[in-house]
């Protein structure tokens, strides 16, 4: 079950079927990928994305699931559609993750673009003891964070890293104990909302360029600078200056 609610120009997307540990089905990437459009539509100007329980989720709903008629190709591709959709939200993204953050959880968490995770969460390769494969983006998380020996080492043991250890490894943003873990998501996400919406998206888009191979040094001072002539129209701008200016604090609205 996902459940939407928008407050403060805040769009907060909770997964909530804690009894399966989060686990998602087909409808339930459906809905999720609704509630992003939703956000989108609603003007959201920071998104905060939950799991309900004990886990944050621990990947694809696999009950009832016969091997012999899975229809992997259109899971996976409706995954890497849902992925795609959170990495492009036009606005800043935080997760807060505790427990369980495996298969399809892992990628939520990959295309999201502020992670804090629980000090004791669970993040992985739990497919060893499937005779499947890691999907939804984590061989591309593991092997630039940890290197490809690392990687390997954690896919063939199927031994999975706490918070502490993702974030140590460059996975995430920070580790937080779980009883602070939605505070501190909610703060961040607070502050983003009454920030300037426009130069955080632009830097976002920057940041996926050079994470992609699309830029490297020379192309992200040209980005740079192509995104803050574009930035110099908008009123946020116009508004940091002025505030500057007069030594009063900033109110973006952004626009």
């Amino acid at each position: 079950m996902i459940e939407y609610a928008t407050a403060d120009g805040i769009a907060r997307i909770t997964l909530n079927a804690p009894e399966r540990l989060n686990a998602l089905g087909p409808d339930d990437l459906r809905s999720l990928s609704e509630a992003y459009e939703r956000a989108e539509a609603d003007g959201a100007r920071a998104l905060v994305l939950r799991g309900e329980g004990r886990a944050f989720c621990a990947g694809r709903d696999i009950a009832g699931v016969d091997p012999a008629t899975d229809d992997v190709p259109g899971y996976l591709g409706a995954v890497e559609a849902l992925l795609r959709r959170i990495a492009a939200f036009p606005a800043p993204t935080f997760a807060a993750a505790q427990g369980a953050c495996l298969g399809v959880g892992l990628g939520l968490l990959i295309a999201t673009d502020v992670v804090y995770i629980a000090e004791d969460a669970k993040v992985g390769s739990p497919f060893a003891a499937l005779g499947a494969a890691l999907d939804s983006g984590g061989h591309w998380l593991l092997v630039s964070r940890l290197g490809p020996h690392r990687a390997l080492d954690l896919i063939y043991s199927g031994r999975l890293l706490s918070g502490v250890e993702a974030v140590a490894g460059g996975l995430f943003s920070r580790a937080i104990p779980a009883s602070a873990l939605v505070d501190e998501a909610e703060a961040a996400a607070a502050r983003a909302a009454t920030g300037a919406t426009q130069a955080f998206v632009a830097s976002k888009h920057i940041v996926a360029a050079l994470r992609d191979g699309e830029l490297d040094f020379w192309g992200s001072v040209a980005a740079e600078t192509e995104a803050q002539e574009r930035l110099r129209a908008t009123a946020d701008y116009r508004e940091g200056f002025a505030a500057f200016q007069q030594k009063r604090p900033p109110r973006f609205t952004g626009r």
